[in-house]
């Protein structure tokens, strides 16, 4: 196991090198001269080269990488342009917000699918069956504007149930402002989830093993609860796990709409500011915590399914 984890991290170092080059050229060659966007189409030639010695990019292209590269390293992404704050500090104030609304939407959303697929793939081809499959598929044809809109018209403003917008810091305080997009963030994620891992048991339940298993005169909740939800947990473990990694940035409608401080607010600011430091933090992270949750889903595979062997 550690021989694996360690020649995997390995292959991991090409991956993330690979990807701060990308994100390189995408926002320092592609995006434009952001030294123009901050200053408008007024800024004079006096304006533009103390601008762009500030911001570094008066430097050979290979020194703005070589110094975007050690960022990524030290994990120590300079200050933001917009608002001249340390990345770091931008990130560490925000991920608490960010991390209480998804945390437990997640989880939640999550149990609830595999449960409900569970007993969808239970009464398979019953009418019970057949009316969850049209309402997800109702569900997911909704945008999540539309849930936000309508949720806050009607739990809001209507009935005064749970506030607009605002966040309170506090740890019992912020549950009050996150109630709400906890509820959208799980009605939204239902849908796909539950019809994906009802299609993933459907496909183990007409396994041989499953038919021995019922020839051995188990009842159909054994199979379901022992043998069909239990081998179908490897597709659905690397579904969970794949979507971890985009937890830390919450949702950017939600938190846009009711005024979350938390990351997805914060990266939507700095798309609207051409804030490149900030969104090229937002990349880099995000696509770490995407290579790592892969090699953790490798792991766990051996753990549920002994039969997948690491090599």
């Amino acid at each position: 196991m550690l021989t694996y984890i360690a020649r995997r991290i390995l292959y991991v170092i090409p991956i993330l090198f690979g990807v701060t080059l990308i994100t390189f050229v995408l926002f320092n060659l592609v995006g434009g001269n952001p030294v123009y966007q901050k200053l408008g189409k007024h800024g004079s030639e006096a304006e533009i080269q103390l601008l762009s010695k500030e911001l570094g990019l008066d430097r050979p292209l290979h020194e703005q990488y070589l110094f975007f590269l050690k960022q990524c390293v030290t994990l120590d992404f300079g200050r933001s342009w917009s608002s001249n704050q340390k990345i770091t500090d931008m990130l560490s104030n925000g991920i608490g917000a960010s991390l209480s609304l998804t945390v437990p939407a997640f989880t939640i959303s999550v149990l609830l699918s595999i449960l409900i697929a569970l007993g969808a793939a239970f009464f398979r081809g019953t009418i019970i069956d057949r009316g969850l499959v049209v309402f997800c598929l109702a569900g997911m044809s909704i945008s999540m504007l539309v849930y936000i809109i309508f949720f806050q018209y009607m739990f809001s403003f209507r009935l005064g149930v749970f506030p607009i917008t605002g966040y309170d810091p506090s740890l019992a305080g912020r549950w009050t402002y996150l109630i709400l997009p906890m509820i959208i963030w799980i009605v939204v994620s239902l849908g796909s989830d539950i019809l994906l891992y009802r299609t993933i048991m459907l496909d183990e339940i007409f396994q041989d093993y499953v038919r021995t298993a019922r020839a051995k005169g188990l009842s159909e909740k054994v199979v379901m609860l022992k043998h069909v939800l239990k081998n179908a947990m490897i597709p659905i473990i690397t579904n969970i796990v794949l979507e971890i990694p985009f937890l830390y940035t919450g949702s950017l409608l939600l938190e846009a709409f009711f005024g979350i401080p938390g990351l997805g607010g914060m990266t939507v600011q700095a798309l609207y500011n051409s804030d490149f430091p900030v969104i090229k933090a937002m990349t880099f992270i995000g696509s770490m915590l995407y290579v790592f949750f892969n090699l953790v889903s490798d792991v766990a595979y051996a753990i549920v399914d002994p039969r997948i062997k690491l090599e």
